[in-house]
């Protein structure tokens, strides 16, 4: 007959892992009966009497009801987990027994109240860690950031600028080259403490973009200059991506590509092959999207940049409207800087709030300039 082991019996003569038997409890106590292959006591079946029988809690949850007796076999230990043989040796055992079963079953209480308790304390401990890096991961990147050199940043920067240019038609020279500089040098002019020696290069391309990369390099495409209806559109698309680069958001990306274990190695150390993976991820900083607390920032700073640079900020906001306007924000600048109608409110709310002022005009005659790009002359953007 197939027998369905309940309880695990441990006695002198078991393996030290004790031996899986069937339980039944009746009116004079229980009979214990081993599986076949594995009863080494001669008997297949033994008898105990709740008289013999001691009782505590015990397994490894503290969560099984624990039999010890003597005989003639030695000492046996019993282990009841199954819930309806405990409820029936409970209901069985005869009065004596009663505080015992009690005593185990307030012990199995604060055991199990105990593992409560640490296993909410564990849970609660996790979870303010996971909370914490959530919310101090901004923290950790701009400890990260900080860190590194400016040296290191130009050095990244400059290797993914050379690796794109290099299969770009780039604009040497000409009236957009000239405009581009005098528009850069009246922003840097207005740095303070200017780390930075901004390399900005016009390339021929119809798109309409313009990108900054970590340490000071600018791509500005003939695309977003024959857009411009104006010197102080584009001036003001050269503020916003300046400011990327003084604001470091392309390192903060990238720190954040790398993951937290990098951002710490940064933090505590000088791992000598940061470099390396850095530099690794040079092609993707072409590719890199800033976040919206980035672009709001780099607005931000970019408008107050052309206000201390004495170049009227409309320009700025009326470019990014009418690019969204019209192309219905499929421009690629757009993809990749999106603007939204909160962020020119926001830029129209701060340019309201400051002092007016006479701005001052380029040096250079816009339609030349557009022109010099085969834009004719009389033709809209």
């Amino acid at each position: 007959m197939t027998m369905s082991p309940n309880a695990l019996c441990f006695g002198d003569e078991f393996p030290a892992t004790g031996v899986p038997c069937l339980v039944q409890i009746e009116a004079h106590g229980l009979t214990v009966t081993h599986a076949p292959e594995q009863d080494g006591a001669g008997n297949r079946s033994e008898s105990v009497c709740f008289s013999d029988v001691s009782v505590s809690a015990g397994g490894l949850d503290h969560d099984q009801l624990v039999l010890h007796w003597g005989g003639a076999a030695g000492q046996r230990t019993l282990y009841l987990k199954n819930p309806d043989v405990i409820r029936a040796f409970r209901r069985m055992a005869p009065d004596h027994m009663s505080r015992p079963l009690e005593q185990a079953a307030e012990q199995v209480r604060q055991v199990r109240q105990r593992h409560r308790v640490v296993w909410g304390l564990v849970s609660g401990t996790v979870l303010v860690l996971v909370l914490g890096l959530w919310f101090g991961s901004d923290l950790l990147v701009e400890l990260a950031v900080n860190r590194i050199p400016v040296e290191w940043e130009q050095k990244l920067g400059e290797s993914a600028y050379r690796e794109f240019l290099a299969g770009q038609d780039v604009t040497k020279d000409g009236p957009a080259v000239a405009a581009v500089k005098e528009m850069t040098q009246r922003l840097a002019s207005q740095v303070p403490n200017n780390p930075y020696r901004f390399e900005v290069t016009v390339v021929k391309s119809d798109v309409v973009n313009a990108f900054a990369l970590p340490g000071g390099y600018v791509v500005v495409f003939t695309g977003l200059m024959k857009k411009a209806e104006s010197p102080e559109e584009v001036a003001g698309v050269l503020a916003h991506e300046l400011n990327h680069v003084l604001q470091r958001h392309g390192l903060e990306r990238i720190i954040k590509q790398l993951g937290f274990v990098a951002v710490v190695s940064i933090v505590l150390g000088n791992p000598p092959g940061l470099g390396g993976v850095m530099k690794q991820l040079g092609v993707e900083l072409m590719t890199l999207k800033f976040g919206r607390a980035q672009e709001t920032e780099a607005d931000t700073t970019g408008l107050d940049l052309l206000y201390r640079a004495k170049i009227n900020p409309e320009g700025m906001i009326t470019f990014f409207e009418r690019l969204a306007e019209k192309d219905e924000g499929r421009v690629e600048w757009l993809s990749t800087h999106p603007m939204s109608s909160a962020r020119a409110d926001h830029l129209k709310a701060r340019l309201a709030a400051m002092p007016k002022q006479k701005t001052e005009p380029f040096s250079f005659e816009w339609p030349k300039v557009r022109e010099g790009l085969g834009v004719s002359l009389g033709s809209a953007p």
